[in-house]
């Protein structure tokens, strides 16, 4: 048997030596080599099948006359013996293909040579590995042999498994120390603001507070006024980001800055004074605040209505309940969702309606074709559609906070009332709130309300949500 073994694995090993000296050659030579290998091939074939005879006469017949099974054992490897010569032909055969599909050379036919040749090969592995598992099977060798084979197996498919685990175990390594930075930011603020001064402890409490409503947003089966109040930071954050956006896409058209100030600053007033003949009040570096005020200006026009004025609808009003659970179940609906995957399943959808309203509000033609040199994001959203922009997209961000802020005041059994600081009103810290820093964080006296930046609510519960403002001395006015 050990002869047996012998001779299958030399007459493998000639075969596919065979194929791998003769690799692809250069034009010139590629006729010869390819007649030659053609020409071979039958008397190959008629080689292996008298291998086949050689082989199968060099199993000791003797062992095998006085059983059945024997007789079974030695069909069985006279059949191995086949398989293998006829995989190692195909592969032969394939690979002569390959070399055609060159010259001329036929993309397609070299795509499915190549995966001819992979094919028999990996059939030839196949064969090898059923020949090592019955070496002490078919009594070739020790069983100490046997088990080597096995084991070699055996740690060929585990190792896949291995490296897996390792692999994990890293990723959990590296999630414990993620962890463990996260703990140390939270346990810091929380020591500091022992030994600090009253604006690191206001700043912790605010942060506390934020989370705790955050907390009551993802477990509270009902709209509470605390939702509402925890919102409005997320309208806030939003319209910073956005503004200073479109602020950065000014600047770098070369816009005049003090002009486009002026402008909005007579949009706010009453008495309808031009622009261009009017003394700004902003004072440098606060563009922002007034880009910010006429952001949320027109975005938040409307909102005291169910549905910004887009249609004539009255729900809450013949059905209060029923709308109110409705607008609660949107905002948790639409809490976790991203923007713009909604709108691109459902465009047109009233949130859909609602943002191209607001964008077509904010930016009109002439600025858009400033900032982007042309007005394609214009022609996408009056066709209904939403650009997958940065800019569009930084403004969804602000649409959809509005949009749940809308949705839980209607989901409030009392609706908050929005109020904001008119121009040249007095200013009452308990109901506004400046966006201009002061020393010691109190307006000084004799300030009044420049324009207004964001609006104020008033809840149901009693509590105030600040209204936003620019403050001016009085004289300025």
């Amino acid at each position: 048997m050990a002869n047996k073994v012998s001779n299958i694995s030399d007459l493998i090993q000639r075969v596919t030596s065979n194929c791998l000296i003769n690799p692809i050659g250069s034009a010139r030579h590629y006729a010869d080599d390819l007649t030659d290998i053609q020409s071979s091939d039958s008397d190959s074939n008629s080689d292996y099948e008298q291998e086949i005879k050689t082989a199968s006469s060099a199993v000791p017949k003797t062992e095998y006359n006085n059983s059945k099974v024997d007789n079974s054992k030695q069909m069985e490897m006279v059949m191995f013996m086949t398989e293998v010569f006829e995989t190692v032909s195909l592969l032969k055969k394939a690979y002569v293909s390959l070399q055609e599909a060159h010259c001329p050379y036929d993309q397609d036919k070299m795509r499915s040579s190549d995966v001819a040749v992979v094919a028999e090969l990996r059939k030839l592995g196949v064969l090898r590995e059923r020949f090592r598992r019955s070496v002490v099977k078919f009594g070739g060798g020790d069983a100490a042999a046997g088990r080597v084979v096995a084991g070699v197996t055996l740690r060929e498919v585990v190792a896949p498994y291995e490296a897996a685990m390792e692999k994990l175990k890293n990723e959990v390594k590296s999630k414990e120390v993620e962890i463990q930075n996260l703990k140390e930011k939270l346990n810091s603020p929380a020591v500091s603001s022992g030994g600090s001064g009253g604006r690191k402890s206001r700043s912790h409490q605010s942060k506390k507070k934020v989370n705790y409503s955050s907390q009551l947003v993802q477990v509270s089966p009902s709209p509470m006024p605390e939702l509402f109040e925890s919102s409005i930071s997320s309208v806030k954050e939003g319209s910073k980001s956005f503004t200073s956006l479109l602020l950065s896409l000014m600047k770098s058209a070369h816009w005049d800055i003090a002009a486009t100030v002026r402008s909005i600053e007579a949009s706010a007033t009453t008495n309808g004074t031009p622009a261009d003949t009017r003394d700004s009040i902003v004072g440098p570096n606060h563009a922002k605040y007034a880009l910010e005020s006429y952001v949320n200006r027109k975005i938040f026009q409307g909102f005291d209505h169910e549905t910004f004025y887009m249609d004539g609808s009255l729900s809450s009003l013949l059905n209060p309940n029923q709308f109110r659970t409705e607008c609660f179940t949107q905002y948790r609906d639409m809490k976790a969702m991203d923007p713009i995957e909604l709108l691109g399943i459902l465009p047109t959808c009233q949130f859909g309606s609602f943002c191209s309203k607001k964008y077509l509000s904010i930016v009109h033609p002439k600025m858009e074709e400033s900032l982007f040199g042309d007005l394609e994001q214009r022609r996408q959203v009056l066709a209904g559609n939403h650009p997958r922009t940065r800019f569009y997209g930084e403004f969804l961000v602000l649409a959809k906070a509005v949009w749940l802020l809308h949705l839980l005041a209607f989901s409030l059994d009392q609706p908050p009332t929005h109020f904001e600081g008119s121009r040249g009103a007095e200013f009452h810290p308990e109901y506004m709130e400046s966006v201009v820093r002061f020393p010691g964080g109190r307006v000084a006296a004799g300030h009044v309300v420049g324009f207004p930046v964001s609006p104020g609510f008033k809840v149901g519960n009693g509590s105030i949500v600040k209204a936003r403002v620019y403050v001016v001395p009085k004289g300025e006015l």
